[in-house]
């Protein structure tokens, strides 16, 4: 038999004591389903609930641009509650996250809770190494009803998601807070590689600093303009498309397919603006000397095909690529992708050029 000394039995006792002062202090959670609110960021109410489209429609997609839709990018949560605390329980596909994103953007969850007319960073839901998780994303708040957006995985299927609050509290769902319908399509840069949460990606950035509803057509390294993407976003209900897509397409297919795209949603959309963005700079670049001519020519070829529709096309618009990183070299993660710091720089550039744009149309 163990024999405790005096001081070690009072340091168990202690032990003990801390333990069930915390449990009582820990209040029980009610989780209630995320599919029964209101979820933003989709083109349409489609299913399955948290994919940005309904692939089972489009035959002619390629798996990868299929698999990439399941993604969850842009897609929030909106909701009120008057809970002292709002925890999580989700679970994401098998994958892994990549090596220039975190975990939390990859497949975790962040939320903002409006506050003076301003949404402010509330707390983030750090994924597990398994696939299922449940976290606490903040705690301690003040009583009374919270207007939150909690945003999904950028780069990870979500399966489902419980959102859990005191059990005494109320949950119910919020009306998308924001007006409109704007489509960015786009590569990687559009879906948030590499924002280090959800929220920040720029198009959810955008959402929450304007107020318009953005929503995110990123498709990572898939974004090249091919006729079978242009017919499924064409006929969407938009009031504006943004056209985000220089950096995967080859400068030979800019050249080809620039037009095509651009026509096909005039088709549907007559005279809703066009916003067409160059390339932002690779980094890569700087010293490689074939990375940055490369991206020379799509910018070149990208603004060639612009201006000759321009001719004919009053609300096609070009945002040209000058300074939208800076000019330290500080502004991607990885050479390619924007980090924080690139993408509020970014916002800085494109967001009062396009919101000079939607006033003209009093959108």
């Amino acid at each position: 038999m163990v024999k405790l000394n005096s001081f070690s039995l009072t340091a168990l006792l202690l032990m003990f004591f801390v333990a069930n002062v915390y449990a009582q202090q820990k209040k029980p959670l009610h989780f209630t389903q995320a599919h029964t609110l209101t979820i933003t960021g989709k083109a349409w109410d489609s299913q399955p609930f948290y994919h940005r489209l309904d692939t089972a429609r489009y035959a002619g997609l390629s798996s990868t641009l299929k698999r990439l839709a399941t993604h969850s990018a842009g897609l929030a949560i909106s909701f009120k509650t008057n809970s002292t605390t709002i925890s999580a329980r989700w679970q994401t596909s098998p994958q892994r996250s990549s090596d220039n994103m975190t975990g939390i953007a990859y497949e975790g969850l962040d939320l903002y809770i409006l506050r003076d007319g301003r949404w402010q960073y509330a707390g983030v839901a750090r994924p597990s190494a398994h696939d299922t998780s449940e976290t606490s994303i903040v705690e301690n708040m003040v009583h009374g009803e919270k207007t939150c957006l909690l945003f999904l995985p950028t780069y990870d299927e979500t399966l489902f998601l419980e959102i859990g609050i005191d059990a005494d509290a109320t949950i119910k769902a919020n009306p998308n807070p924001f007006r409109k319908n704007i489509l960015i399509y786009g590569s990687s840069i559009v879906q948030g590689a590499s924002a280090s949460r959800p929220g920040l990606a720029y198009p959810a950035k955008l959402s929450r600093q304007t107020g318009y509803h953005f929503i995110n057509m990123g498709f990572s390294g898939n974004a090249k303009m091919e006729t079978t993407v242009a017919e499924m976003i064409a006929p969407l209900p938009m009031d504006a498309f943004i056209l985000d897509c220089v950096p995967n397409p080859s400068p030979e297919e800019i050249l080809e397919r620039t037009a095509n795209m651009v026509k096909t949603i005039r088709r549907y959309h007559p005279e809703a603006p066009i916003i067409a963005i160059q390339s932002v700079a690779r980094e890569k670049g700087n010293f490689d000397q074939q990375i940055a001519q490369r991206v020379k020519l799509k910018d070149q070829y990208f603004r060639q095909e612009i201006k000759k529709l321009q001719r004919d096309d009053p609300h096609l618009y070009l945002i040209e690529a000058d300074g939208l990183l800076g000019t330290d070299q500080e502004g991607t993660t990885d050479g390619i992708h924007p980090n924080d710091l690139g993408f509020e720089r970014m916002l800085q550039e494109i967001r009062p050029a396009i919101l000079a744009i939607f006033a003209k149309y009093e959108i």
